[in-house]
């Protein structure tokens, strides 16, 4: 049932976007003009304490605008998809009693086509899952998941190891393909919630995210790793997130801080180009290619959408 059926009647958009593309910048923008509201939709600000790396917006942001969707549970704890929906269902309500028009700020596609077009998710079996976890190789997983459900397989980009697992976690546990669970991802249906792409040359973008990694490098982003290191038993999908990964690597004198940070600029720019990828899948996204400046050129179009 659609939100409009629920009777929801705010406006609600979602800004969609690789990583360095800018988005936060055009939120920002967008909801002094309007008053919406914020949806973070983000898999790694959902954490307390993983600030500099994940660009999390700042308290002066938040105090100026109602964010939700961040800091919501510590770095040892885990959190899935399916925890996110809760959240986002909660701060969506949120904004329908203020009155307020909503605006998600979304990097991570899956939490977003969850949200959106309300994915009913399987349930879990930890003991499949801590089975997976102990295979070293992710080309096995995948050789097997291709084996089990190779309609799954081919929705899999062979390098996601959290998504292979799932799909084999879901599958083995509960008996049933991980595909037969409904369209999921691949389904496209009609949304009440429009959706803006910022999209960028690709070398201006490789050029963004060096800035970035240098600029957190620059604001403390090794001691911020250092301290979540010291102050938690950090999970296991705490400890994948770009940038902290490669500083815990560091840190624990695997690499050079110099190797750290080169593989940082490095995997976040092919962590850009599956975001890309993921999104562009979507036909119901509104393009808009950004030259210079993403405020200037992005912002009046979703407020134009939320007013």
């Amino acid at each position: 049932m659609s939100d409009l059926a629920h009777g929801r009647v705010k406006r609600e958009v979602a800004v969609v976007a690789p990583t360095a593309s800018g988005k936060s910048d055009v939120a920002m923008a967008v909801a002094r003009a309007t008053g919406a509201h914020i949806i973070a939709v983000d898999a790694m600000q959902v954490y307390r304490g993983m600030d500099i790396g994940t660009a999390k917006p700042s308290a002066a942001d938040q105090a100026e605008v109602r964010h939700h969707c961040i800091d919501l549970v510590d770095p040892s704890e885990r959190f899935t998809v399916a925890d996110f929906k809760v959240h986002a269902a909660s701060a969506r309500d949120a904004a329908d009693r203020a009155a307020a028009p909503v605006l998600l700020v979304a990097g991570t596609g899956l939490y977003l086509t969850a949200v959106i077009d309300d994915l009913q998710l399987p349930g879990e079996w930890p003991e499949v899952r801590a089975q997976l976890q102990a295979e070293p190789d992710t080309a096995v997983l995948f050789a097997r998941l291709h084996e089990l459900d190779p309609l799954a397989a081919s929705r899999c980009e062979p390098s996601n190891r959290r998504r292979i697992e799932r799909a084999l976690e879901v599958t083995i546990g509960s008996g049933r393909q991980f595909s037969s669970f409904g369209p999921g991802t691949s389904s496209y249906p009609p949304s009440d919630v429009q959706q803006i792409g910022m999209r960028w040359p690709r070398e201006t973008l490789s050029k963004r995210i060096e800035h970035r990694v240098h600029s957190m490098m620059a604001a403390g982003l090794l001691a911020e790793v250092r301290g979540l290191a010291d102050r938690y038993d950090l999970s296991r999908e705490a400890r994948q997130a770009l940038g902290y990964r490669e500083l815990l690597e560091h840190l624990a004198g695997q690499i050079s801080l110099d190797e750290a940070v080169a593989q940082i600029v490095l995997h976040t720019r092919q962590f850009a180009v599956r975001q890309e990828r993921w999104f562009r899948r979507d036909p119901r996204i509104e393009w808009v290619t950004v030259h210079e400046d993403p405020v200037g050129e992005v912002a009046p179009r979703i407020t134009a959408l939320l007013r």
